[in-house]
């Protein structure tokens, strides 16, 4: 292999292995041969290492501009930029930049602030995104309401640490108090969050959670672990025990609420103890979504250094083991749905089967929860259920992880109302000015 090809292997199994939004959330081009997402190549030598050998061993690449440049990228593309000085990333969109959805019309994501100040081992994120800053509280809030008006059913608030935002701006529960401010736009259907660090969770958020009906009652928060030696390795603290009294703390305050979370096996040092208590704490839990991760070594990250590392084959039987108790667990919580009707938003056609439709309940997250198949989308008057309605499914079958339904009422559309800084007549065709990370598409 020549150090051409094991320079973007490296660089191919960093980018696999790297946290990172939905996947959605990224930017393509094909204009210019130009490298984006490139900020593990800013803080450190290892970082511009990459950056400098890319540039020398890719002749064919013009720039390297990192996930903190976007604002440069035209720079790039016209290429009067290729090296930018090794600066923290600080670039943080606000509601006037211009976006292009790249989501279906009816549900959006809206970032709401960027990077991280946790130390989890595990984790590069800090080193990609840099510190923790929110978003202006009015430019969230104008960004979701110009969604709204241009049609936008669903909004999902996103980070890497959603339930810290405000803290940079002296906002206590800030989280919570931008929450209760989405709950009144009209036109929105839903607003859920996603990734909840759980020492972050606070009684007033699940407080606010529960009181408006607009918010989804949802939370999605990554334990990583219950092994109380587990959590100290990763630098993440607290114990499963811990964890056992917020689950039943956010099921007190908020009836009804779907709970998601997701695992690491095979963190080095996990013990077949650590793991048991691991599965004795998915079987307490409850959980209604859950996803397992297979730890993989990342050579700048603080668990690279660590000892006890654990064969791949182990970690695999861990994850097929950890995955078959929440299959049984989802099961059983599923029949329960059985037999009722619901508030369900159409997602459209199933790309899984062409005969069906796909809808999401409240308590599905878009791209990483169970789906809701569809086998009627018609009304006895003939109409037709369209892609972006909300409306009434009777829930007539369900599986391990899916429910089967049919649509009974269709709700009605709320009023559009005119866009806030509406963008001039001659730009709307082009882009949407929300608010999101500048993306341009091939």
């Amino acid at each position: 292999m020549t150090a051409r090809q094991k320079l973007l292997a490296s660089l191919a199994s960093v980018v696999a292995s790297a946290p990172s939004a939905p996947p959605r959330h990224r930017v393509a081009t094909n204009s210019r041969a130009t490298i984006e997402n490139c900020d593990k190549a800013r803080f450190s030598p290892w970082q511009r290492r990459y950056r400098d050998q890319i540039l020398e061993q890719v002749p064919e690449v013009d720039a390297v501009v990192g996930t903190g440049e976007v604002e440069r990228i035209l720079e790039a593309v016209h290429g009067e930029l290729r090296v930018l000085p090794a600066e923290p990333p600080a670039f943080l969109y606000h509601d006037l930049t211009p976006r292009i959805l790249t989501t279906p019309r009816h549900a959006a994501y809206i970032k709401i602030a960027e990077g991280c100040d946790h130390p989890c081992t595990f984790c590069i994120i800090p080193q990609l995104r840099g510190k923790f800053r929110s978003r202006r509280f009015e430019s969230v809030l104008r960004e979701a309401e110009n969604l709204a008006a241009a049609g936008t059913r669903e909004i999902t608030l996103i980070g890497q640490d959603t339930t810290s935002y405000g803290e940079d701006l002296g906002l206590r529960d800030g989280l919570a108090q931008l929450l209760a401010a989405l709950a009144n736009v009209d036109e929105l259907l839903w607003v859920r969050f996603l990734y909840a660090y759980p020492n972050r969770v606070t009684q007033k958020l699940l407080d606010t959670l529960a009181a408006h009906p607009r918010l989804a009652k949802y939370m999605d928060m990554p334990l990583q672990h219950a092994s109380r030696n587990m959590l100290a390795r990763m630098k993440r603290g607290s114990h499963g025990d811990a964890f056992l009294q917020l689950l039943e703390r956010v099921r007190a305050t908020i009836p009804g609420v779907s709970l998601r979370t997701s695992f690491i096996v095979g963190f080095p040092g996990e013990t077949e103890k650590d793991f048991d208590e691991l599965c004795d704490f998915v079987r307490a839990g409850q959980f209604d979504w859950m996803g397992v991760f297979e730890y993989s070594d990342v050579d700048n990250a603080g668990s690279f250094a660590l000892d006890g590392k654990v064969a791949a084959e182990v970690v695999t039987d861990r994850r097929h083991r950890l995955m078959a108790i929440q299959k049984k667990i989802s099961r059983e919580k599923l029949k329960r749905w059985k037999g009722r009707t619901e508030t369900a938003l159409i997602e459209g056609p199933s790309k899984d089967n062409p005969l069906v439709w796909e809808a999401r309940l409240q308590g599905m997250a878009p791209e990483i929860d169970g789906k809701f198949y569809l086998t009627d989308i018609e009304l006895p008057d003939g109409r037709f259920a369209d892609t972006g309605d909300a409306a009434r499914v009777e829930i007539t079958k369900t599986d391990a992880y899916d429910l089967i339904g049919r649509v009974v009422e269709i709700l009605p559309q709320p009023e559009k109302r005119p866009l806030v800084n509406e963008p001039p007549t001659h730009e709307k065709l082009h882009r949407i000015t929300t608010g999101a990370p500048l993306r341009v598409l091939g």
